[in-house]
This record gives C-alpha cells, sequence and structure tokens, in this order.
C-alpha cells in the first residue's frame, strides 16, 4: 500500500519539530509525523541537494510531504549557535503556532580514540548532542506547561551502553558520552514535568543504514542483513511515542524493536 497523508490522523493538528531532518532517521521521522497530521518543521543545515557530500536536504523533504498535501516547513539551523537555536522555535510559532512536538535527532560526530581528540571537536559534540536539545526543551517548556501537553523525544544509540571492554573500539568513546548524557536529561526531566502533561522519551534506532551511517563505515557489505533495521521501524517507534497519555509513556530509555514488538506495531510505508 503506497503512503498517503491523513490530515486527521493520530497527529491532526499538532506542531512538530524534527532536527537533523535533511536525511536519515529524521527524514523518517518527519514523512511518518507528517502523514498522521502533524505540521512539520524540517531543520537542519543542508538546505539545497549538494550542499552537502550526503544526499538529502530540508528543502527536498519539505517538497515531498507538501506534494503529498501534508503541511511542511524548512528552517536552516546549525544546532551549535544558539541564535540558529532561538529561531528555529520562534520561526516555527510564527509558521505553525506552539510546538507540541520536538524531536532532537541531529547529531555531528567524530570517531577518533580520546588519545587523540581535539577539544573543539569534543566541544561541538556535546554542543550539538547534548546542550541543544537541553537549550531547546528550555525554550518550549513554558508553553507546553501552559497548554498541559506535549512531547519531547530525544534520539539516541547503543552506544550509550558499555562497550564490551575486550572488543577495541573506533574511537566512540566521545559520542557514548554525548548519547549516556542525552538519556540522563530525559529521564530527568521525564521526572520534572510529569505532573505537566508532558511526555519525554528516549529511543535508540539499532542499526539502521542511513548515509551518515554508511560514510563512517558502521554497516558494511559484510554486516549481517538481521542487525540491520529498517528506517520504518525506528519511524514508527517514534510516532507511538509522541501520541497518548504521556503519564503512560514517559522516561522511556528504549529501542525500536522493542517498541514494534510491546506495542504491536506495523511499520508503515513512507512517502517516496
Amino acid at each position: 500500500m503506497s503512503a498517503t497523508i491523513n490530515k486527521q490522523g493520530l497527529l491532526a493538528g499538532k506542531t512538530a519539530i524534527v532536527t537533523g531532518a535533511s536525511r536519515g532517521i529524521g527524514e523518517a521521522i518527519a514523512y511518518r509525523y507528517a502523514m498522521e497530521g502533524a505540521r512539520v518543521v524540517v531543520s537542519a543545515r543542508t538546505v539545497e541537494e549538494g550542499d552537502h557530500a550526503l544526499p538529502g536536504s530540508i528543502n527536498s523533504v519539505v517538497k515531498r510531504i507538501n506534494d503529498a498535501g501534508g503541511e511542511a516547513h524548512a528552517v536552516r539551523c546549525d544546532l551549535s549557535v544558539e541564535e540558529h537555536r532561538v529561531n528555529l522555535i520562534n520561526e516555527t510559532r510564527d509558521v505553525f503556532g506552539p510546538v507540541d512536538i520536538l524531536v532532537n535527532n541531529a547529531a555531528v560526530t567524530y570517531f577518533v580514540p580520546v588519545e587523540s581528540f581535539r577539544k573543539k571537536h569534543y566541544d561541538l559534540m556535546l554542543e550539538v548532542q547534548v546542550y541543544a536539545p537541553f537549550h531547546l526543551s528550555q525554550l518550549i517548556l513554558p508553553e507546553m506547561k501552559e497548554r498541559k501537553s506535549g512531547w519531547i523525544l530525544n534520539i539516541s544509540s547503543h552506544a550509550a551502553l558499555h562497550p564490551n571492554k575486550a572488543a577495541g573500539g573506533r574511537g566512540g568513546t566521545v559520542y557514548g558520552m554525548c548519547k549516556a548524557a542525552l538519556e540522563r536529561f530525559t529521564t530527568g526531566l521525564a521526572s520534572e514535568v510529569y505532573n505537566d502533561g508532558i511526555g519525554v522519551n528516549v529511543i535508540s534506532p539499532g542499526l539502521v543504514a542511513t548515509p551518515g551511517v554508511l560514510h563512517h563505515k558502521l554497516v558494511t557489505d559484510e554486516t549481517p542483513e538481521e542487525r540491520i533495521t529498517p528506517v520504518e521501524h525506528m519511524a514508527e517507534a517514534c510516532l507511538r511515542l509522541v501520541h497518548g497519555d504521556s503519564q503512560e509513556i514517559t522516561g522511556k530509555i528504549t529501542y525500536a524493536a522493542d517498541m514494534l514488538k510491546d506495542y504491536n506495531l506495523q511499520p508503515a510505508a513512507l512517502l517516496a
């Protein structure tokens, strides 16, 4: 069955921001939310095709959603810049109204061993992957608390788990640090806003063959097919984590495969 926009879907009338949505998991989440009637702000640094070495752009994602009958708007945002973060929220309000759903998906990553890791790269990774989700949440929480409604979803990784000490590494220590911090932020914030009608969750996708993952050679021809998570599975899991009773679905540290199993989800085909 081909993917379509249902304007009366699960997210009808909701405004969602998805960061890092020019390609990969963020792009898939943007499509899935739009298919359920959300007005989606698609954010990343890559505005047009060709602006980045990897394929994908926020304008391309927005065009696909709008051409299908959905509502989407592109906002260029470098999450390492405070003014960009503030503008992302303000422009979203101007175009679609208050933010109902925030998905913190964007990441910048350097796979370098600790011994050789440069401070400017360390600072950038923590700014984009830890402080930006924190700051964006600060910017939208007052309105969510006033409305007694809202969802924040953070995208993590299995890298947050402690590695096998004998397995060697690929320089992912700082990446794992960032994701572990993001998970602790999620559960802490979920506790703080539990009585405010706001759900806060974090999910790891498993190994999805996104352009970025392929670029870093985290998936190769030798990777067993059963280890790879289809991006549609992640998108479906991320949809389930932003609707329903916020006191029943909050503070979760979960994984795409577990969400599909626990909630008996059938992944939908995405806009193409």
